[in-house]
């Protein structure tokens, strides 16, 4: 694994902009990066990456079984007690999923290290899926990357592939509402492409903005013309659902979300322990507790991360040698774990993380992101990547 400068195709930003990838830059800094890209041999991708990928995920739905079958497991993942028969019933009823993200850190010489879950609103999903695709296209065309240079990227073929399995199975509503907050340009851009994805599987879609999906008199769910929304993918955290006005009406809607109210249960990071206490020492997995039951902090370090958070957010960390520093965020008032500190690698003056994104339950493709930082926020950059030998 290497960090290789390459310049810039001319036109990226238009290109960008043409596309609806509009984020690019966010508030005046760089978010997409293509002054460099990291390479991977085929060894490192299918051994370091891809299985162990598959592994862990195969672990994590293991783990949901066993969680919903356990009042006290739900307790110690502070799932309220409200919504644990409806999340329950989600999962033994088979209620399908689509995706979801791990996150990664590996230098290109050890078990890559899994620091935690992206289950229920994983996003930098266009950038990953499309737009990396299309940057190693061009790029190999203009003779800029090495001959036969190729990408662990099959994101948006299984996107589609699992709508269309999907909607032939009757397994999703005839027509599929999107939504997101609507002022967020980068939720916005997702759930655009991902719509886009679902109309190539031959599927009828509406789009709706979160804060317009009203409730009737009779307990449906509608969007902002009244109709009523069958099946939702929404991306919006379920915990923020579950604490909403509306959420004692979700069990009892009829309304099918993607993704489903299981994955309350991998979007909390208090999987991470109970993957340690089941499967101590795994080389891919750090070692984890719930910091209310842990005696005294891992060493030689540790970091300490709320159950429920997102980008970065709210991360403490202390590292072998007494240094300590973290992020802020609206998330510090809740439960927190803490895991064994494994530092992301240096590269160039850069912390890359890779994202390994999951489709139908399939290790499908990865996503750089990396930080001038050690701890990757929502302001980090997404740098590309090609498979090189």
């Amino acid at each position: 694994m290497r960090r290789i400068a390459i310049a810039a195709r001319g036109d990226w930003q238009a290109q960008a902009e043409a596309l609806g990838f509009r984020f690019h830059t966010i508030d005046g800094a760089t978010y997409w990066d293509e002054s460099a890209y990291y390479a991977f041999t085929l060894r490192q991708v299918e051994d370091d990456l891809e299985q162990p990928s598959q592994d862990l995920h195969d672990m994590a739905m293991a783990l949901v079984d066993e969680v919903v079958g356990s009042e006290e497991l739900l307790d110690r993942l502070h799932i309220p007690h409200a919504y644990r028969g409806w999340i329950a019933d989600s999962w033994r009823s088979g209620e399908p999923h689509l995706y979801g993200r791990l996150d990664l850190a590996y230098d290109g010489t050890g078990p890559a290290k899994l620091l935690e879950l992206n289950y229920d609103t994983p996003t930098s999903l266009y950038e990953s899926a499309y737009f990396q695709w299309l940057w190693l296209e061009q790029q190999a065309a203009a003779g800029a990357l090495p001959a036969g240079s190729d990408q662990f990227n099959a994101i948006q073929e299984h996107l589609v592939e699992a709508f269309a399995v999907l909607a032939k199975a009757q397994r999703i509503g005839a027509r599929v509402h999107f939504a997101a907050v609507r002022d967020s340009e980068e939720d916005q851009a997702t759930v655009l492409y991902l719509r886009d994805c679902a109309h190539q599987a031959g599927i009828d879609t509406a789009l709706v903005a979160i804060e317009d999906i009203g409730l009737s008199a009779e307990g449906w769910f509608t969007d902002g013309d009244d109709a009523v929304i069958r099946t939702l993918f929404k991306l919006y955290p379920l915990e923020f659902m579950m604490e909403e006005a509306f959420g004692p009406h979700l069990a009892g809607s009829g309304m099918q979300l993607l993704e489903p109210p299981w994955k309350a249960i991998l979007s909390n990071k208090g999987v991470l322990p109970l993957l340690w206490e089941r499967h101590r020492g795994h080389p891919n997995l750090l070692e984890a507790h719930f910091d209310a039951t842990r005696a005294a902090p891992l060493r030689p370090g540790f970091v300490r991360k709320p159950l429920f958070s997102r980008e970065g957010a709210n991360i403490e960390v202390a590292t072998a040698d007494g240094e300590r520093f973290g992020t802020p965020g609206p998330y510090g008032d809740g439960p927190t774990i803490v895991q064994a500190y494994h530092p992301l690698p240096c590269m160039d003056g850069h912390y890359p993380l890779v994202g390994s994104w999951i489709v139908a339950d399939r290790a499908s493709g990865i996503g750089l992101r990396e930080d001038a930082t050690r701890i990757t926020q929502d302001t980090s950059r997404f740098v590309p990547h090609a498979i090189v030998g």
